[in-house]
């Protein structure tokens, strides 16, 4: 835990290959200092058909799943941090976005703990 899945437009990964998307994803996450190095996961998914306001406008979003027990000022500043991050990685991209999304620790489950 946390799980950073970025979603994009396939164009993204011929800007940059998804290894150095990612990484700027991870690196962001940990320097917030909410997070275990260890613990952070980033996955991506480049989607070829998809529909952005009825345009093939290239995009990034990133779904941030993260343990509940942060506060709103945390979240905020590291939805902020992420998508500076990102535009600054692809300023010609118009759609860059971020939405994190609380675990409750008491229905989480994983291997480890069965």
């Amino acid at each position: 835990m946390p799980h950073f899945v970025i979603d994009c437009s396939e164009h993204i990964i011929k800007l940059k290959t998804p290894e150095t998307i990612m990484q700027k994803v991870y690196d962001t996450a940990q320097s917030t200092g909410l997070f275990a190095p260890e613990d952070i996961k980033v996955r991506i998914n480049p989607f070829q058909y998809y529909n952005t306001g009825n345009t093939k406008d290239d995009f990034i979003h990133v779904f941030a799943n993260i343990m509940q027990g942060r506060n709103t000022e945390q979240k905020s500043n590291l939805s902020k941090q992420i998508v500076t991050e990102l535009k600054s990685m692809f300023s010609q991209v118009p759609i860059i976005s971020i939405n994190i999304r609380d675990f409750e620790k008491a229905t989480y489950c994983n291997r480890n703990m069965i």
